[in-house]
C-alpha cells in the first residue's frame, strides 16, 4: 500500500468518524432534549392528578434513568458496539442490586403506595407497626413519627404497609375510654347521676354525641361503672387526664369508702 492509499484510508475513516462523533453529539442533545420533555409532560400529568410531590419526584427520576441508559445504549450501537452483552451486564447487576436491597425496594414499594392511598398525612397521629406517635415526615423508604415520649422514631414502609394502621386523626371526634370502681356500699345509679353531672362540666367535652356513663359490671370489690366522653382528637388527652381528676373529685365529695373486698370469718370451735 502506497502513502497515497494511505492518507486516503486515514482522511476517509477520520472523516466517517467525525461525522459519527458529531452524530452522536446530535443525538444526545436531541435525546436530552426529548427525555426533558417527556419528564415535564409525566410531572405535569401527576400533578394535574394531584399525586404526592415526593412520588412525582422519585418517579420522575427512575424514568429520567431508564431513558438515559436507553439513550446511551442506542448510540454505542450507532457506533457498532454489541449492546447485547452491556444490557446483559445491567440486568445481571439489577438482579444482583435487588436481592441485596430486597427490604429497601421492598420498603420503597410499599411507600410508593402509601403516598398513593394516602392511610394518613404529616401531622395525624396514628398507631402503626406498634408505635404510636404522631406523623413528622413521610418518605418512599420510611415514614418518621414523633412519639407521645418525644422520640423520634423512623419505622420501614414495609413493616407499616404489611400491619394494621389506626389513624386516630381521620375522625372529628374520638371516644375517651374510663372505669371506675366503687364499693359495693355505694348506690351505683347515685354514682352514675353525680359521675354523668360532673363529666358534663368538664372542658372540650363534646355534648353530641352525649357521653356514656353506665354501669359496666359488678365485682367482689362492688361495682365498675364505665365513664366514656366525646371529645375532638385534639383535646383527647386533656379530657382523659380532666376524666381521671373529675372522678376522683366526686368520690371524695360524696365521701364514698374505698373499694375493699368483703371478708367473712368463720370461728371454729375446737
Amino acid at each position: 500500500m502506497d502513502t497515497q492509499s494511505i492518507e486516503t484510508f486515514l482522511r476517509t475513516t477520520a472523516t466517517e468518524l467525525a461525522l459519527k462523533v458529531l452524530a452522536a453529539i446530535a443525538f444526545w442533545v436531541i435525546g436530552r432534549w426529548l427525555i426533558g420533555r417527556v419528564l415535564s409532560l409525566l410531572q405535569a400529568a401527576m400533578n394535574r392528578n394531584e399525586i404526592d410531590p415526593t412520588l412525582t419526584k422519585y418517579l420522575g427520576s427512575i424514568v429520567a434513568v431508564a431513558l438515559n441508559i436507553a439513550l446511551v445504549l442506542g448510540i454505542l450501537g450507532y457506533f457498532g458496539i454489541q449492546t447485547t452483552s452491556v444490557a446483559a451486564m445491567l440486568a445481571g447487576a439489577g438482579i444482583a442490586i435487588g436481592a441485596a436491597w430486597s427490604g429497601m425496594l421492598g420498603n420503597f414499594a410499599a411507600g410508593a403506595f402509601m403516598l398513593v392511598l394516602r392511610p394518613f398525612k404529616v401531622g395525624d397521629f396514628v398507631q402503626v407497626a406498634g408505635i404510636t406517635g404522631t406523623v413528622h415526615e413521610l418518605g418512599l423508604f420510611g415514614t418518621t413519627l414523633i412519639t407521645p415520649d418525644n422520640v423520634l422514631t423512623l419505622v420501614g414502609n414495609g413493616k407499616i404497609f404489611s400491619d394494621n394502621i389506626m389513624n386516630y386523626s381521620v375522625r372529628p371526634t374520638r371516644r375517651v375510654e374510663r372505669v371506675m370502681q366503687v364499693a359495693g356500699a355505694v348506690d351505683p345509679l347515685e354514682a352514675i347521676t353525680r359521675l354523668r353531672t360532673a363529666v358534663a362540666t368538664v372542658a372540650n367535652v363534646s355534648s353530641e354525641p352525649l357521653p356514656e356513663v353506665s354501669l359496666l359490671e359488678t365485682n367482689l370489690l362492688g361495682h365498675v361503672i364505665a365513664v366514656r366522653p366525646y371529645c375532638h382528637t385534639d383535646h383527647y388527652w386533656q379530657v382523659y387526664f380532666d376524666i381521671n381528676e373529675a372522678m376522683v373529685r366526686v368520690a371524695k365529695e360524696a365521701g364514698w369508702p374505698a373499694p375493699t373486698p368483703a371478708t367473712k370469718m368463720i370461728q371454729v370451735q375446737g
